[in-house]
């Protein structure tokens, strides 16, 4: 049964996204904050963004600083994330009150965290306001993950190293299973469209009716053949 869902919650139903916690620098300054907002826009050049509500210490940081750095973290730091959501880095340094162990970038002054499978290091290309937030239009300038977490995508085989992924609130998951899909090649792909479906679903059923198909062609060549 279907429900209605206020137009301000439909964001939730895009939820399920890498947490990222935004890690910031300016002058003696650092600060770092959690991120549902964040998206990939560009391939190349490599862009992303992040949607930030100008009234949290970290839009400044971005905006005088002009560069940002992306933490993905683990169920490790569940409770760390939702703590660092909850308190402001213009009252106190949420680095040094929540102990969390930093290390240097390699192209930004934003420190990167400890205890994550994933960082992102970026310049602000360019900011818009967008609603009540601004996008913050970050590109990469340096990337790097734990091998055993990510190769081209995340592996998920070890629990201790899975994304942590926000739902919204204060729910939180992370991924169970790593599903690889069949790869259309060009032949099938023109053989679906000639006969007006596409044979999607079981892998062993659909073989079966591919070669069913064929079969039927071949026969059919035969016969005008004779």
């Amino acid at each position: 049964m279907r429900h209605t869902i206020p137009e301000t919650d439909a964001r939730r139903l895009l939820g399920g996204g890498p947490v990222a916690l935004v890690t910031t620098a300016w002058r003696a300054a650092t600060n770092v904050m959690p991120a549902a907002f964040v998206t990939p826009l560009s391939i190349d050049p490599p862009l992303i963004g992040v949607a930030v509500h100008p009234a949290r210490h970290t839009h400044d940081m971005i905006k005088f600083s002009e560069e940002f750095a992306l933490n993905i973290p683990t169920r490790a730091l569940l409770h760390h994330v939702q703590y660092l959501g909850s308190v402001t880095g213009a009252e106190l340094n949420k680095l040094e009150l929540t102990r969390l162990p930093t290390f240097r970038a390699r192209k930004v002054q934003a420190p990167l965290l400890e205890g994550c499978v994933g960082w992102i290091e970026c310049g602000v290309d360019d900011a818009y306001r967008i609603g009540d937030h601004t996008l913050f239009v970050g590109k990469v300038a340096a990337a790097a993950a734990e091998q055993d977490a990510f190769d081209d995508t995340w592996l998920l085989a070890n629990e201790d190293e899975r994304p942590l992924h926000y739902l919204g609130v204060n729910f939180y998951a992370v991924l169970g299973e790593r599903l690889q899909a069949r790869i259309p090649q060009p032949a099938e792909i023109k053989a679906d469209v000639e006969a007006g479906v596409a044979e999607l679903g079981d892998e062993e059923e659909a073989a079966k009716r591919r070669e069913a198909r064929e079969a039927e062609a071949e026969r059919r060549d035969r016969g005008d053949a004779e």
